[in-house]
């Protein structure tokens, strides 16, 4: 099993643990509230996830839906992968993460005005140890879906090449 192969499963890993951390610091914080400590981490660290908690507040109002909702299975697919050598697993949970990755960068996005109008403004990110946090995520997601590609596109050139056979 190749380096690169192992290096798809990086993605779905960083972002496994790090929902399973937010949901492990809030029910730390629901059940001591006064910890400053907890609070901090909360609101500042893993501010990323409680926005993207309201985002879907519109279409589910289930505990911990992130986590088992879609963190979860997108790990237990890259585990499937890579568990069983297989590349069409672990392309699909990589490519699942990125598009996770890229919803909680948009679910950064407040909506403050109602008027539409054509701009070409930064998109908004968290500053601090949000944006370690989601930079951190975005690139490992971003690595692993480009592995990804490179080792599909590989494929077809080594099946077709002589020193194959």
């Amino acid at each position: 099993m190749s380096r690169l192969f192992k290096l798809q499963f990086l993605g779905p890993l960083a972002l496994f643990v790090a929902t399973l951390s937010a949901e492990l610091a809030a029910l730390a914080l629901e059940r001591a509230p006064s910890s400053a400590t907890l609070w901090y981490l909360n609101l500042r660290v893993f501010g990323l996830f409680q926005r993207s908690h309201e985002a879907l507040a519109g279409y589910t109002d289930l505990a911990g839906v992130q986590l088992f909702g879609i963190a979860l299975p997108i790990f237990a697919l890259a585990c499937l992968g890579l568990m069983m050598r297989s590349k069409l697993p672990l392309a699909v949970s990589t490519q699942f993460a990125a598009g996770y990755a890229g919803f909680l960068l948009m679910s950064w996005q407040s909506p403050a005005s109602a008027a539409r109008q054509a701009s070409l403004g930064w998109i908004a990110v968290p500053s601090g140890e949000g944006f370690y946090l989601l930079a951190g995520i975005l690139s490992a997601t971003l690595m692993s879906c480009i592995v990804s590609h490179l080792l599909y596109l590989r494929a077809p050139r080594a099946a077709s090449s002589p020193m194959a056979s």
